[in-house]
């Protein structure tokens, strides 16, 4: 059967393929195929018997969803671009093709912005203003024995305070912008154990509009008042002779270490073969008393040199003088505030309102570009239809065709398979054999079950 089989070519076989093996469908189409309930062949193992088969049962490996993600944002990019065969068409769709472009430059814009505005947060932004303070004083002059009231004269000093030309709308208490407050009195009228009155932020504090001291006394006192900032982030005040050395009084630890670099980068200090080490100078050696040091100790030798910083010292009169009660007086100091943009800042990266709406309007481009296509495939559908429906009628039955062999997957050619002259060819003999040693190999294990035993 050899050579007669080499003379004969099964048609819809390429040259040189064998006869599908059992488990391939060799039978006309609708017919249950020849080998589908045959066991496997004895000797050859599932992989050789059944490939086809197990290639079409394994459900393809799906792509991740982070894969999928990020392929359907790009096609959801792409299905913005009207195609070119709708801009041939129509010439005035160029104007959206370029607000799209313009859209697109806008977005890099924002993003950039967005990640500007993300690193400039992360600073603390802060502006100076103008805090007014006012100290006034109030007198009580003792009262005789027979009328009411207190018998002993005293006074009552204030300190209250405020911004000038706040634009915010909250209002901040006087005490939240300093850490502490002392009034030294006259050690000479007060003794030395009463002629302080300090008070000092904890984190139980309660934020107030004013401090009141109140003391007994009928006579004029001198007193100073020393108030300490509270900055936020903390500042420090430099050694004197590294003050001058970089120009920097007091500041925040990374603005003094941002000075300190500058000046060895621009003095050139740093080691040109041991990045890591710093060759002082003889301004250096006198400050932190060394011949070389590397970065890593800076901050520890630093800490040495900060101080904290100096507070602000006004001296005041509490005067009992009737004459001098109206009398109120004021100073302007330089505090630091939060910036109110940086509110403002924080509020546009938090708000998804203008994001909710953009990705509304985005999907209801792409919801007309769809439909646009659409309309563009159904008019080249009716076009080639009009201008000849003999052609097109025969091309869109092929193409049917053709998708209907590939939606069935049939194997094959079913056109040929259906005649009894496609059965009556040489190889039809042997797939015949086939089919039947695969019968017979059914019937011999289901023998081996029921028996218990294996036949030989």
């Amino acid at each position: 059967m050899g050579p007669a089989a080499a003379q004969y070519q099964r048609p819809g076989m390429p040259p040189g393929s064998r006869m599908p093996m059992a488990g391939l469908q060799v039978g006309p189409p609708g017919a249950p195929p020849y080998g589908a309930a045959s066991p496997m062949r004895p000797g050859l193992p599932q992989s050789m018997m059944d490939p086809f088969r197990k290639r079409l049962l394994t459900p393809q490996a799906q792509p991740p969803l982070s894969t999928q993600r990020r392929g359907v944002k790009r096609r959801k990019m792409a299905d913005k671009v009207l195609p070119q065969r709708i801009r041939e068409l129509v010439p005035e769709s160029q104007a959206y093709m370029d607000l799209l472009a313009f859209e697109r430059k806008l977005d890099q814009t924002i993003a950039r912005k967005r990640m500007e505005i993300q690193e400039a947060i992360k600073k603390p932004l802060t502006q100076k203003r103008k805090l007014r303070i006012y100290i006034s004083n109030t007198f009580t002059p003792a009262k005789e024995e027979g009328e009411g009231g207190e018998r002993v004269a005293s006074w009552e000093l204030r300190v209250e305070g405020k911004l000038l030309e706040d634009p915010s709308k909250q209002k901040r208490k006087f005490s939240s912008f300093f850490k502490s407050l002392v009034i030294e009195l006259d050690k000479e009228l007060y003794g030395p154990d009463n002629h302080l009155v300090e008070w000092h932020r904890l984190p139980t504090t309660q934020e107030t509009d004013g401090f009141q001291v109140k003391r007994p006394g009928d006579v004029n006192v001198k007193c100073t008042l020393l108030l300490m900032l509270d900055h936020q982030p903390p500042q420090y005040k430099l050694d004197p002779r590294l003050a001058r050395l970089l120009g920097v009084h007091t500041q925040t630890r990374a603005s003094i270490m941002q000075a300190l670099w500058l000046y060895i980068k621009h003095n050139k200090l740093q080691d040109s073969h041991e990045k890591e080490y710093i060759n002082c100078n003889r301004y250096f050696r006198q400050i932190f008393n060394c011949v070389r040091m590397r970065f890593s100790e800076i901050p520890m030798k630093l800490a040495g040199l900060l101080q904290h910083p100096d507070p602000i010292i006004i001296n005041h009169t509490i005067s009992v003088d009737p004459n001098d009660q109206k009398k109120t007086a004021c100073y302007d100091i330089d505090v630091e505030v939060d910036d109110p943009l940086k509110a403002q800042m924080s509020n546009f990266l938090a708000s998804t309102t203008n994001q909710q709406e953009i990705a509304s309007l985005d999907a209801k481009i792409h919801e007309t570009i769809e439909s646009i296509n659409q309309l563009k495939t159904q008019r080249d559908f009716m076009l080639s239809f009009s201008n000849n429906p003999q052609d097109f009628i025969q091309e869109w039955i092929k193409s049917q065709r053709r998708d209907l062999k590939i939606i069935t997957d049939v194997i094959g050619n079913p056109e040929e398979e259906r005649r009894a002259e496609f059965y009556q060819q040489p190889w039809a003999q042997e797939a015949v054999g086939r089919h039947i040693f695969a019968k017979v190999q059914q019937r011999r294990q289901e023998l081996e079950q029921v028996l218990g035993i294996r036949l030989t």
